[in-house]
This record gives C-alpha cells, sequence and structure tokens, in this order.
C-alpha cells in the first residue's frame, strides 16, 4: 500500500494535467480555479485507496477519482451561491471572484465533466460508476434541500439531521470509497462493505466539520468560522443543546436563531458559550468518535488483508484528529 501523501501527490499530478484550456474562459477559468484551490483531497484519496485495497494499480483509479472531486467542487460551488459564502479554503468562492451566473454555469459544467471521466473505463465498470454515481448525486441534491428547508424550521429532529448529513456529505465518501472497489473488480460483498465504511465515516466527518464551524481556529479551518451559526443552521450542536440546555438557554438559541443579526460576532460568541455549557460541543465529539469506531467494526467484516485494514483504520482516525 502506499501512504496518503503519495497518493495526493499522484492525484494531483494528475489532476494538473488536466487543466482545460477552452473557450468560452469565464466557463473554464472558473472550474481551473476551484479545482486548483486545494483542500484534502480526502474523497479522491479515498477512491485510490480502495483501488489498491482490492489488489488493484491505485492508478487505475484516478479517472474515477477525478470524477468525485470534480463533483465535489461542483456540490462546493453551488452550496457557496446558496449560502451567500464569501470564503472557500481561504480564498474567495467562485461566485465572489466572478459573479453569480457564471458560478451557476461553471458549476453546471462540471457535473457534466465528471461524468466524462467515466468513460476511460470499460463498458462494465463505466455502467457500474455511472449508476453509483447517478444515484449519489442526486441524493447528495436531496441532502442539499433538507438542509435549506432545517434553516426555517424549527422542529429538525436528530434523527432528520443525521439523515441530511448522510445524503449531503456521507453518501459521497461512500461511493468514493465504492468507486475503487468497482475498478478494482472485488466482489459485490467487498465493494458494499467499503461502503458502508465510508458511509459512517462520513457522517464521523461532517459532524467534525459542523464542530470545527463552531470552535475551529479561522487559521487552519479556510472557511469563516460561525459561519452556519450566522446562517442559523440546525446543526448536531445545536440540536443537542436545544435538547440539554436550561430552559432560559433554550428559549436564548431559539431567538437567536430566528432573526438576523447586525452584531454576528456577540452572536456567535453566546451561542458557542451555550454549546459549551450545555454539554453539546462534548456530545457531538463523542458522536464524531462513535461513528468512526463503528465505521472500523465494518473493515472486520471485509475480506482484505489484515495490514490493509489497518491502513483504512489510520486514515479514519488522522480524519478525527483534523483541524481543518
Amino acid at each position: 500500500m502506499h501512504t496518503i501523501s503519495q497518493y495526493q501527490d499522484s492525484f494531483i499530478a494528475f489532476l494538473n494535467a488536466q487543466i482545460i484550456a477552452k473557450e468560452p474562459q469565464n466557463l473554464y477559468k472558473p472550474i481551473d480555479y476551484i479545482l486548483n484551490l486545494g483542500g484534502k483531497r480526502m474523497r479522491p484519496v479515498l477512491t485510490l485507496m480502495a483501488t489498491e485495497v482490492f489488489d488493484a494499480d491505485y492508478k487505475k483509479g484516478l479517472a474515477a477519482a477525478m470524477a468525485v472531486e470534480v463533483f465535489h467542487n461542483f456540490s462546493l460551488v453551488h452550496d457557496d451561491i446558496m449560502d451567500d459564502a464569501p470564503l472557500r479554503r481561504g480564498n474567495q468562492t467562485v461566485h465572489e471572484k466572478w459573479d453569480l451566473n457564471t458560478g451557476i454555469l461553471s458549476g453546471d459544467a462540471m457535473l457534466i465533466l465528471a461524468y466524462q471521466y467515466f468513460e476511460q473505463y470499460e463498458p462494465n465498470i463505466f455502467r457500474d460508476l455511472a449508476k453509483l454515481f447517478s444515484k449519489t448525486a442526486l441524493e447528495v441534491c436531496e441532502g442539499q434541500q433538507w438542509d435549506v428547508d432545517f434553516e426555517t424550521r424549527n422542529d429538525v429532529t436528530i434523527e432528520e439531521y443525521l439523515k441530511m448529513i448522510e445524503f449531503k456529505t456521507a453518501v459521497l465518501v461512500a461511493a468514493a470509497l465504492k468507486m475503487g472497489a468497482i475498478v478494482a473488480e472485488t466482489t459485490a460483498e467487498n465493494a458494499d462493505l467499503i461502503y458502508e465504511f465510508g458511509l459512517n465515516l462520513g457522517l464521523a466527518f461532517q459532524l467534525q466539520d459542523d464542530f470545527l464551524d463552531a470552535f475551529g481556529d479561522p487559521k487552519t479551518f479556510g472557511k469563516q468560522v460561525g459561519g452556519d451559526i450566522m446562517e442559523n443552521k440546525k446543526t448536531y450542536l445545536y440540536l443537542k443543546a436545544i435538547a440539554h440546555a436550561k430552559p432560559d438557554q433554550q428559549l436564548q438559541l431559539k431567538e437567536l436563531f430566528n432573526v438576523q443579526f447586525e452584531d454576528n460576532d456577540e452572536k456567535i460568541a453566546v451561542v458557542k458559550s451555550i454549546f459549551q455549557e450545555s454539554g453539546a460541543a462534548q456530545m457531538t465529539q463523542q458522536a464524531i468518535e462513535r461513528y468512526t469506531l463503528k465505521a472500523f467494526e465494518t473493515l472486520e467484516k471485509m475480506n482484505i488483508a489484515s495490514d490493509k485494514k489497518q491502513v483504512l483504520m489510520e486514515f479514519g482516525k488522522n480524519l478525527m484528529k483534523r483541524k481543518v
């Protein structure tokens, strides 16, 4: 097995070779821009890792990994528009750097480009990749719509929230891994198990993202800290605080999340204080650990060498410790 940094280097080299120098420039320049802003490259790395876990040359997974990364960045471009976010990975978002229409159209083009990478595979592999990708893309859209709906609802449950982040985030992590399994042509059982592993890892990853949004370091997080609070998002932190805070804090939290404030810094500080005092911050960290351990349990059922299980386990452990 190769190291994470080796997968990253190989993928970045492949990505750099894909630079699109086509006309019109105002369609393709934003695509190059967002794809080259950096980021963790977690999803494409997972595709490459899974390809090698199932005894194929990981480079065979590069095109599928590229499809995953292009789709992920397409979703970020459109999410940033919907959230009116100014920053992505510490840089201007596409719609801020260009304009709203460019962000919409370049995002649409990215979705189509993602599918084109599957054309590099044999028909049977192409079919399975495209089928999984279509299911995943639709689920991501469903998750995003739930996310938007929850902003104006005051009765969101923990179960609803977990389903939303499963679709918005976790299914793409799971699909990235299963695509590696499909490319490697492993058994259907192995492919399903690594999907389940990725689903639980993806849930842990999104809960960690929610936590970092409130409590992360602005220098390393890359996004605006407190963005979810400013946008009145009913995250796991918020829902746990509502369930466990004192009655006066519950009322204050509900009031804060039903209005827009001119002084967002004060709002963020008050909400974070309630998150901590209610135990919501600690409970969120416990949930992150719980889903990560659930992912590890799935590894035990997988028909792969123990050293390869260990590689996947180390990746999961590192995600739990991330600061970005």
